[in-house]
């Protein structure tokens, strides 16, 4: 488990394909490898990855492409910078909001309004699939930040930037047609489910 509280971004220096999956090799600061053991999770723009090995400054994750279709991380290359984070402890304090790591889809970048040179407002259009749990002000992660959801429309929310997530995540690089990793928040997938399950149950009641 994650909190959606990105620590720092990891810069892409090698992909390398083999049969069935591809490496990547992602290059990080020391505090960030310090104390992490094989096996561990981490969060590569919010998808949960297992930590293979350690090579110089660079962490290494064996990647399905099962899980490059599923997320962005397939459309990363040499040099791309993503998001990191490692998984949370017992004693963590919760920032932003419980996150998996399991990615659900894929939003677009439709519009960037920059509302300063230290703010903007990002459109992310999702799936009507994914839509049916994006709730005004309720929690969204995005790229494995965790965020608040602003204005929402049929299509798709808004997500407003503070200086602090442009500094630290990859969100300030990002440009109209990206592709963004969504990963819906637990709590409001539930109850959404739960209602359509006891609204399917009446109706066939009443038939």
């Amino acid at each position: 488990m994650f909190t959606g509280i990105v620590t720092e971004q990891g810069k892409i220096t090698q992909i390398s394909k083999h049969k069935g999956y591809f490496s990547f090799k992602i290059k990080t600061s020391e505090k960030f490898q310090r104390g992490l053991i094989r096996g561990a999770s981490v969060s590569v723009n919010g998808a949960c990855l297992t930590f293979k090995k350690r090579i110089g400054k660079n962490i290494e994750f064996d990647v399905v492409e099962e899980t490059l279709g599923l997320t962005n991380l397939g459309s990363l290359k040499t040099g791309s910078m993503v998001n990191l984070e490692r998984s949370m402890k017992a004693s963590s304090e919760i920032g932003g909001h419980l996150v998996s790591g399991h990615i659900q889809g894929i939003g677009t970048v439709t519009k960037i309004d920059e509302l300063s040179d230290k703010v903007r407002d990002i459109k992310i259009k999702l799936s009507r699939n994914l839509m049916q749990y994006v709730i005004y002000k309720g929690y969204i992660a995005v790229n494995g930040c965790s965020l608040t959801i602003g204005k929402v429309t049929k299509d798709g929310f808004s997500i407003h930037l503070i200086p602090e997530t442009l500094e630290i995540t990859n969100l300030s690089d990002i440009n109209k047609g990206d592709p963004v990793n969504i990963e819906i928040e637990q709590t409001t997938f539930t109850t959404v489910e739960t209602i359509k399950k006891v609204l399917i149950q009446k109706r066939l009641k009443t038939k």
